[in-house]
């Protein structure tokens, strides 16, 4: 029988990740190469989508619509540059948190039949939306060392703002997996919200285009700081304290903190 739910030990599914990460590896690795399996390219397509997406935001945004950042970006590939940037980190949010809903309830035989850790699950999807944010970074980096002709040296900084979203993005998980088992309708739910957080972050257009009375309410939206610091490192080479500043290190502003990861209730594993 499964037995009562867990809530003395937050610490429980990172340690699960340090104990099973081999495995956690290998079912990671499953789900992304069976995502392409039977495809002509296969694989190849983790780089071609981005790449592909890229060129279309290009033509739509930069060509059609004539879109500018601001006044300091004129040409058509940098708006097309800052929103991938913005896009990406959307990208692996979205990913982990529409597929939540029904992670239990699609691997029901671990749940039922062998004595599992639930936990890795979590894990193995958020290792399986790291490695297409990965990719499709690579291809912004790519594209934004042919258009500029060098990179910025804040790209080293790329993966510690990486590391503050991951803890988040994986308590979204567990708290959604843990709800989706009983809710459902959480799934379709949570990809009306994915798409509403995106549309409520600076990624499709610059903060400053929100009225000043406002602005400040974007940061409930925990998608905006690391878009903006992402947008920070990748493209405007922003000082150390602006990086900061962005991530929500207190500095004595009304700039909402770090996101954190929530801990909800995971059944433990059968007896």
């Amino acid at each position: 029988m499964i037995s009562a739910y867990r809530l003395v030990d937050p610490f429980s599914p990172y340690r699960a990740l340090y104990r099973h990460f081999a495995l956690i590896v290998q079912m990671a690795r499953r789900d992304v190469v069976g995502r392409y399996r039977g495809s002509f390219i296969g694989l190849l397509w983790s780089f071609f989508n981005p790449l592909l997406m890229l060129m279309i935001y290009t033509f739509v945004f930069g060509i059609i619509f004539n879109s500018r950042w601001n006044a300091q970006v004129t040409g058509h590939f940098e708006f097309a540059i800052i929103l991938f940037a913005g896009l990406n980190i959307n990208s692996l949010f979205a990913e982990c948190a529409n597929r939540a809903p029904t992670l239990i309830v699609e691997n029901s035989n671990f749940v039922k039949k062998v004595v599992f850790p639930l936990e890795i699950l979590s894990w193995s999807a958020l290792g399986s939306a790291l490695f297409h944010l990965l990719v499709s970074t690579v291809v912004l980096l790519i594209i934004l060392l042919i258009v500029k002709g060098a990179l910025p040296w804040t790209v080293v900084f790329f993966p510690l703002v990486a590391a503050c979203f991951l803890p988040f993005v994986a308590g979204t998980i567990w708290l959604l997996a843990s709800l989706g088992v009983f809710l459902r309708d959480l799934k379709q739910a949570t990809g009306i919200l994915t798409t509403a957080l995106m549309f409520l972050a600076p990624i499709l257009y610059p903060k400053e285009f929100i009225p000043e009375q406002y602005r400040d309410w974007m940061y409930l939206n925990p998608l905006t700081v690391i878009v903006e610091a992402s947008q920070n490192v990748l493209i405007w080479a922003a000082p150390l304290h602006n990086i900061e500043k962005s991530l929500g290190v207190p500095n004595g502003g009304s700039r909402a903190p770090i996101p954190c990861a929530v801990r909800p209730a995971v059944p433990m594993r059968r007896k």
